[in-house]
């Protein structure tokens, strides 16, 4: 699957790694429906830690579709409280 990260980049994550950054993006999830700034920058660091990790960055003038668009790192709680109102899941569906 084909995960962007915005002001980042693309990475290529397996399938196989979907369920262990399905966990950490319930992290994420549930910091920002407690309002926590604190766990929320944690977890959306680790998040984006795991997709990097998991993945391999494509290269920069690679032009396909993401599947997914993930906040950037800088990103705010405010920010992703507000993606997150639109869906069901995390940002991850899983």
């Amino acid at each position: 699957m084909i995960l962007r990260i915005l002001g980042e980049g693309q990475f290529d994550v397996p399938d196989d790694r979907l369920e262990e950054l399905n966990r950490l993006d319930d992290d994420l999830q549930r910091a920002v429906e407690a309002g926590e700034q604190e766990g929320f920058t944690r977890a959306l660091s680790a998040l984006l830690t795991g997709i990097r990790t998991a993945g391999e960055e494509l290269p920069e003038d690679y032009l396909g579709p993401s599947a997914l668009v993930l906040p950037g790192p800088d990103s705010t709680l405010e920010e992703v409280q507000e993606i997150l109102t639109d869906r069901d899941e995390g940002l991850i569906p899983g």
